[in-house]
């Protein structure tokens, strides 16, 4: 499963409106260090740059990132600018609007509405583009986001955005949005390490209304932003026993497997963990390991 050969195209298509995207992309989160944000120690420029460049090589053409993404040393999108400028056609380039850092690193007040302009203008900088292929708000526990969605609703009109997603919402948020603008994707923690009523549901709807769901931590679990524990249940080593593959690589393929509307944004600093993960989408767990897995998974609630 760790094959060189294999390609994202081996996970299938989707498409986030008008645009066309394999299953599997690819998460830029930790390119910036060992660990995401200001946490760990910043990744070497060089290695990261590879990691993108061998991305595009293994057919990945949708990159998750964020001005907000950065550490001591390193920035997200001026990895991509720098390793992928001039962007193939078809390479679709993600961001999210919402959260705030300051220059030092620490989270601030997130978003006002009329300051999210401001977030979509300096992630148009860092990426050297001149629009945005799809913005997600993310949302930042504000009951609703009408009047965020809707502040960047009128940014699509006037062309700096192409497309609309949403993350971190609940599904009264997705009705909410799309009264105001339609919307691709949906964006929200989901994976084998965390039963979640409300994420099942979501996932459910968005397969129903044909939009994309997009889970962030499918592999880190509950070690969120500082990456996975290494942690693993009996099953999930079991299943990835019978494939030669390895537990991640089952977490991606069990996400994938909730629904052709699923997407995949594995993320990793790692050139070798990065083929791992492309690989993930050639994987096929039969009826009966989906099945004990998500008996699993719905134990581990």
């Amino acid at each position: 499963m760790t094959s060189e050969t294999i390609t994202a195209e081996a996970a299938g298509t989707w498409k986030l409106g008008d645009l066309s995207v394999n299953r599997i992309g690819f998460g830029a989160m930790r390119l910036t260090g060992s660990a995401a944000f200001h946490l760990g120690t910043p990744s070497d420029r060089n290695r990261s740059v590879t990691v993108l460049r061998r991305a595009l090589e293994l057919g990945v053409n949708h990159i998750d990132t964020a001005a907000f993404y950065f550490s001591s040393l390193r920035s997200a999108n001026e990895l991509i600018n720098s390793a992928l400028a001039p962007y193939p056609d078809d390479l679709v380039i993600v961001t999210k609007v919402g959260p705030h850092r300051d220059y030092t690193g620490e989270w601030g007040t997130s978003a006002r509405p009329d300051q999210l302009r401001g977030q979509v203008e300096e992630n148009l900088r860092q990426l050297g583009r001149d629009h945005l292929d799809v913005v997600n708000l993310r949302r930042m526990r504000q009951d609703s986001i009408a009047e965020h969605f809707g502040a960047l609703a009128e940014l699509r009109e006037a062309g700096l955005i192409r497309h609309l997603g949403i993350s971190g919402v609940e599904p009264r948020h997705l009705a909410e949005a799309q009264a105001i603008a339609p919307v691709v994707c949906v964006q929200n923690q989901y994976g084998l390490h965390s039963p979640d009523a409300g994420a099942d549901a979501m996932l459910r709807m968005c397969g129903e209304q044909g939009i994309a769901f997009v889970p962030f931590f499918a592999i880190a679990g509950e070690g969120g932003a500082q990456g996975s524990s290494g942690s693993e249940d009996d099953e999930i080593r079991a299943v990835a026993r019978a494939h030669e593959a390895t537990p991640a690589q089952v977490r991606l393929a069990w996400t994938l497997q909730q629904g052709p509307h699923v997407l995949a944004i594995p993320g990793t600093g790692n050139p070798d963990h990065l083929a791992a993960n492309v690989a993930a989408g050639a994987l096929r767990l039969t009826a009966d390991e989906l099945a004990r897995l998500g008996a699993a998974y719905r134990q581990a609630g």
